[in-house]
């Protein structure tokens, strides 16, 4: 089966280039795949890090890479979950280059709206934690799950009954990451290396937002705010670090360039502009505006406030301030709008235009909107109007390709930045690892020291009296504690020494050699029930 469209990114030696290629192909293959349709869904694939590691070359394309996984998954033992000894991080979503707005739209969750989600996804049996990132261009879940297959499934379910689209037609249009890619993409998506603007500042700020809406939200545990912290790192250093951010656009100064392409003269003196919305994306289209020589603009949006902090911000341009009841008479006599709210209704309709009188000959009769709300506000028939054309997220891509060579070559040393931001962030989540292995080790300290202790005691008999037994029982814990004590030491390490962590992580498998602490295939099934049913308690 091909319903899944998997992307790995672990090979960092690739340019950008090849990457986006094998992700085309990849979604290429998905689409064009004709295998029957089954009662159950597939299950979900993806590289992992250990099949990375051991292989000496990578598969030639990303479709290889998931057969291969699913051979091996067929030839597994049934209960895959029991066999499972760590929970994954696990990353699945849509970009704008691998589906349409139409589909991302649907999807799309309000930030005041991700806490919800949060709570949704971490009701799930399978999931620890989630995160969610959803912007224009973008929807992204982060989880931890206890069961990657399971957890795969449970994110699957959730975006279908959240989008209201059918599994088998969203399937086609995911990704699906796991732990060194999934982390590996995040630090990429906050670095700007994945946006449709490469380089583009605001998705740090959306980053950003993600870390701080989960420090409200208890599904978003120690795992992902440590996630979410480095990546927020790695943005900002790429953007110190290299040139990524020399002459890059957001969506907001690519929707102005593009509006400015497609006038007839290339002037915006020659055009009647309105923007509809005043929020940080309007902010940014000002802004742009202003710097192309579009100094005379309407700003319609529910109430004041906005738009006159807008022309407090921008004494030279004249912003002129108008209300949602009066949309329809500015659409009419402006000659470019802009669509930037947060509505999640269509605000104008193919309809409304055409009742509306054609506008003037400088602008070549035709009245063009840009739409960079998603959802969208402005209905995409209105360009079957010969004095009408829309345009939205998806059409910035002609603004984008310009430059491209230059943004290239410094995505090529932000590579080097990532790794290095990488490498800390698995050091850091590796020495987590020591945890159960260090409770384990006192949990077999006390079983031997009480088990000894009785024998003794009862060796005594009944003589002894109530000192002389606390006595024995100080006695027994301080030689417990003085023998322990050295393994404890060596199971502990600095998170932002990679070679300290390495030393632990030796350290650790000899102790659990010794010891005998490592557990069995029964005892994880044991322990992951019981935290599926604290999570249903």
């Amino acid at each position: 089966s091909t319903k899944h469209n998997p992307t790995s990114m672990a090979n960092m030696a690739h340019s950008m280039t090849r990457h986006n290629a094998a992700r085309a192909a990849v979604r290429t293959t998905a689409r064009r795949s004709t295998a029957p349709a089954r009662r159950a869904p597939p299950a979900p694939r993806a590289t992992t890090t250990e099949q990375q590691t051991s292989a000496t070359v990578l598969p030639s394309t990303h479709t290889e890479s998931s057969s291969a996984n699913l051979e091996q998954l067929k030839g597994t033992s049934t209960n895959r979950y029991a066999q499972e000894t760590k929970s994954s991080i696990i990353s699945i979503g849509l970009t704008v280059s691998s589906a349409p707005v139409e589909i991302r739209e649907k999807l799309a969750v309000k930030q005041e709206e991700w806490g919800t989600a949060i709570s949704e996804l971490c009701n799930y049996p399978h999931i620890e934690e989630a995160a969610v990132l959803s912007t224009c261009n973008r929807m992204e879940v982060y989880v931890v799950g206890m069961s990657y297959h399971r957890g795969v499934r449970e994110v699957e379910e959730w975006m279908s009954k959240q989008s209201g689209i059918p599994l088998d037609e969203l399937r086609p249009y995911l990704f699906l990451l796991r732990d060194r890619d999934a982390v590996n993409h995040v630090l990429q998506v906050s670095a700007g290396l994945d946006s449709l603007v490469m380089g583009e500042g605001q998705i740090l700020a959306q980053v950003k937002s993600v870390f701080q809406v989960g420090q409200d939200a208890p599904g978003f545990g120690r795992t992902l705010n440590g996630l979410f912290k480095q990546a927020i790192q790695a943005g900002k250093r790429v953007r110190a670090e290299t040139g990524i951010a020399k002459g890059a656009v957001s969506v907001s100064s690519a929707a102005a360039e593009l509006a400015q392409m497609k006038l007839p003269s290339k002037r915006f003196s020659d055009a009647k502009v309105c923007i509809i919305g005043a929020g940080t994306m309007s902010r940014l289209l000002v802004k742009h505006l202003v710097s192309k020589g579009c100094t005379d603009m309407t700003i319609v949006n529910r109430s004041y406030p906005r738009v006159e902090e807008l022309q407090a911000d921008f004494p030279d341009a004249n912003i002129t301030a108008k209300l949602s009841p009066d949309l329809m008479e500015c659409v009419e006599a402006s000659d470019v709008i802009f669509a930037a709210s947060s509505s999640e209704d269509i605000l104008i309709s193919k309809a409304d235009v055409e009742k509306m009188a054609a506008p003037s000959d400088a602008v070549g009769g035709v009245r063009r909107f840009f739409d960079i709300s998603v959802p969208r506000n402005i209905a995409r028939d209105i360009t079957e109007l010969e004095a009408g054309h829309c345009y939205n997220v998806d059409d910035l891509k002609e603004v984008v390709d310009a430059n491209k060579e230059a943004r290239m070559e410094a995505a090529r040393e932000a590579m080097g930045v990532l790794e290095e931001e990488r490498q800390a962030f698995e050091a850091w989540h590796e020495s987590l690892a020591s945890v159960p292995v260090i409770k384990r080790l006192r949990a077999k300290a006390e079983q031997i020291r009480s088990s000894e202790l009785e024998k003794a005691m009862s060796k005594l008999g009944d003589g002894l009296t109530k000192k002389q037994r606390k006595t024995l029982e100080e006695m027994s814990r301080a030689i417990c504690n003085k023998l322990t004590h050295g393994p404890m030491q060596a199971l502990r390490a600095d998170g932002t020494d990679l070679e300290a962590i390495e030393e632990m992580l030796q350290s650790m498998r000899t102790i659990e050699k010794i010891y005998g602490l490592q557990p069995n295939m029964e005892e994880i099934a044991a322990e992951k029930a019981a935290q599926k049913r604290a999570k249903q308690a």
